[in-house]
């Protein structure tokens, strides 16, 4: 590793991606930056598997901690965020370790941004009522006839990436599709790509239901009711979106049983899991690891020894 690079260190969630990044940071003079939407949030803590303060003062995380609930974090700010903090460290002669599993933000910082225009709030309440009088699906059949691509990728009950996609029509005259391939600041260095998995699916669905039950255990019915007692939060903002988080607040509004709260926490993080390995698939580049290997940490130093490669332009890896 005699030259500048970054390393990108992916995995579903439940994978061990936090474990092997300390492990790493051990061996090598790696600094830590979190690619997680989740661990932006102070006060979410035991839900999001945050690491514990004994792993921090190992490790300490970049990204972490950095919004409060009620903020908005979007993926053009961490790319940014990022960037700044990657050109700190290897200014120091160090090295980058991104980890995290929000592939989005992945593909912020490594491929660039689109040129998309700013939300309108005039453009975006008049699609909201819209939606509110005709319906999500109105709004999927007006995007078909725009832009059949972004009709395509985005489902008729999916109302927040609906407006935006009209939205974007409405205030630029092109199409979402048209703009996405047209994107700046990619990432400048070159990076090593591991990802970190159990060939075995039904292991990571073991590990998922595990690490929910432990959360339970160690206070996450009393991390969101705190979170409830604040009357500016709800469940419509993006922070409450965390799996767990959700189907928790639900239970204690009384919408359903503690065992079926369990239930759908668990499989809520699974369905996570399966978009995050759905990302992974697609993408150029990686070297995958083995989670139950005996020597995690020491395969990953062996793929490090090779060449950091630039980041290929992928326009197939959509959001």
């Amino acid at each position: 590793m005699n030259q500048p690079g970054v390393i990108c260190l992916y995995g579903p969630t439940a994978a061990g991606k936090t474990g092997l990044a300390i492990e790493l940071c051990q061996r090598l003079p790696c600094d830590i930056i979190s690619v997680d939407s989740a661990l932006i949030y102070r006060g979410m803590d035991i839900g999001t598997a945050k690491p514990t303060a004994e792993e921090l003062a190992r490790a300490p995380h970049r990204l972490i901690d950095i919004c409060d609930p009620a903020e908005s974090y979007s993926a053009a700010q961490f790319a940014k965020d990022a960037r700044s903090h990657i050109e700190a460290i290897i200014e120091k002669g160090r090295i980058p370790l991104l980890v995290g599993g929000t592939m989005l933000y992945f593909k912020a910082l490594l491929e660039g941004m689109s040129e998309l225009p700013e939300a309108d709030p005039t453009i975006r309440q008049q699609l909201q009522s819209l939606l509110d009088e005709q319906g999500s699906r109105y709004l999927h059949s007006q995007l078909q006839l725009i832009d059949p691509p972004s009709a395509a990728r985005i489902h008729p009950n999916d109302p927040q990436r609906l407006i935006r996609a009209l939205e974007v029509w409405r205030s630029s005259g092109h199409s979402l599709t048209e703009l996405s391939q047209q994107r700046r600041g990619a990432l400048p260095y070159p990076i090593w790509q591991l990802a970190v998995a159990p060939p075995d699916r039904s292991v990571l669905h073991q590990r998922i239901a595990l690490r929910f039950q432990l959360m339970l255990e160690q206070g996450l019915l009393d991390e969101v009711k705190a979170l409830r007692e604040r009357p500016d939060l709800h469940l419509d903002l993006p922070a409450l979106r965390c799996v767990g988080y959700r189907q928790v607040w639900q239970y204690l509004d009384g919408e359903f049983s503690y065992e079926e709260m369990l239930d759908r926490g668990v499989f809520a993080t699974r369905q996570l899991a399966k978009r995050q390995l759905t990302w992974l698939r697609k993408w150029p580049g990686i070297h995958w690891l083995n989670t139950q290997s005996d020597d995690l940490p020491g395969q990953a130093l062996a793929y490090l020894q090779k060449p950091p490669q630039h980041f290929a332009d992928r326009t197939d890896l959509k959001s």
